[in-house]
């Protein structure tokens, strides 16, 4: 092989490592990021909600959204009162007159313009107008389950400790002595939203949840 041809096979080698050294030289590329994953959209199922309408749904939130409390814990106050019907017209199997979603009295709904048979001729969507009414006057106070009960039940104990007593004596206790869980003569509010509590629980179980 002649010395022009060997130069000519050097330089080639020189040209070929420079460009070997020049790629080494290079940043190694980034792996490519995958993509991510989609984010799953935020659950927003309602306890109880799979025994009611969307629209009874929508409004039940609305609510919870107006007046600051948890829209799931007013479902589970409205199972408790209904007797897990939801319907407009459930009246009190005890002959109070009271009827409906939250077991409107008839001495409160004349206080608020109305009376319990318009209610009860309402459908369950319409009537949470009433419910929505009714909890008013308590915007921003009702935090826990057992406050919104107590907005039903016996209002002098909203926003009152867990261990205030509602009924101690008298006829108002015999009426209620069924929730004296511990038999100490007095029914606490803890102890008269226990039941409602329950009541949330079940309400949140698959096929009750929706």
């Amino acid at each position: 092989m002649s010395r022009e041809v060997l130069e000519l096979v050097r330089a080639d080698l020189r040209a070929a490592l420079a460009r070997v050294d020049a790629a080494l030289a290079e940043p190694a590329a980034a792996p490519p990021v995958p993509a991510p994953a989609p984010t799953p959209p935020p659950v927003r199922g309602l306890a109880w909600g799979a025994k009611v309408s969307a629209v009874f749904r929508d409004r039940v939130r609305w609510i919870g959204e107006d007046l600051g409390l948890d829209p799931n814990h007013l479902m589970a106050c409205m199972a408790w009162e209904s007797g897990r019907s939801f319907r407009a017209d459930i009246k009190n199997m005890a002959g109070s007159g009271a009827t409906g979603l939250i077991q409107f009295m008839p001495s409160t709904t004349r206080g608020m313009g109305t009376t319990v048979e318009a209610l009860a001729r309402l459908t369950p969507e319409d009537q949470l107008n009433w419910v929505w009414k009714y909890f008013s006057p308590y915007k921003g106070r009702l935090k826990t389950l057992a406050d919104i009960y107590m907005a039903i039940l016996w209002p002098k104990a909203v926003g009152q400790r867990e261990d205030y007593a509602l009924f101690t004596g008298g006829v108002a206790y015999r009426q209620n002595a069924g929730l004296d869980t511990n038999k100490d003569g007095k029914v606490t509010k803890r102890e008269a939203a226990a039941k409602v509590m329950g009541l949330l629980e079940e309400g949140l179980r698959p096929g009750n949840v929706g």
